[in-house]
């Protein structure tokens, strides 16, 4: 599975329709919430905000929502798309600015579908990779030997906190923890602690 990495936008239109498709990262129901609303913050007069999101490690969490269409014409034909593209941890919203022209049911799923393509081809991924979250606490001498190992375990760090020792807290892919250990223990010679927090 393929993960988001960055928001991504396109434009398609339809029979004077405007659909623009923004793909979102999110990895809970509250965050698809929290991208729908942003969504239609930022487009106040859209006559329509669909959405379809695809979450979890496996790609088995659905949500999504016609947003005043016909049934199962907008939602759904985009949550296909979404389930096909091999991508999980994204929302689909798309925004509709009706034309004047009545696009009817076939071609309401047509629309739907092809606008979720269209940001789907756009939207930056990468490999969904397990990872593991830490955290360490280090004597200010084995700091750049420690970063040295980051480097070359892909450590991401999300905290450093600098007192009488330096506390630092980052993820990494999983594969890699039992290298982080060893590394860790050779370093620091017993004087280097480090927590795993989740894996």
């Amino acid at each position: 599975m393929l993960i988001p990495t960055a928001r991504a936008e396109a434009e398609i239109e339809v029979k004077r329709s405007r659909f623009i498709s923004i793909a979102i990262p999110t990895s809970t129901m509250e965050e698809v919430k929290e991208a729908v609303l942003s969504v239609r913050a930022e487009h106040p007069d859209a006559t329509h905000v669909v959405h379809a999101s695809v979450l979890g490690k496996a790609g088995t969490i659905y949500s999504s929502s016609d947003d005043r269409e016909p049934k199962n014409t907008a939602g759904r034909p985009a949550l296909e798309v979404v389930k096909g593209s091999g991508i999980t941890n994204i929302t689909v919203a798309i925004v509709r600015y009706f034309g004047g022209t009545l696009l009817g049911t076939g071609g309401l799923v047509k629309a739907y579908g092809d606008s979720a393509k269209e940001v789907l081809k756009i939207v930056p991924t990468e490999p969904l990779i397990e990872k593991a979250s830490f955290s360490m606490t280090i004597p200010y001498n084995a700091y750049t030997l420690i970063k040295r190992l980051f480097e070359t375990l892909s450590v991401t760090v999300t905290d450093e906190s600098f007192d009488i020792s330096i506390k630092l807290e980052g993820q990494l892919p999983a594969d890699n923890l039992g290298k982080l250990e060893e590394g860790a223990a050779d370093i620091g010679q017993g004087k280097i602690l480090l927590n795993i927090l989740s894996t």
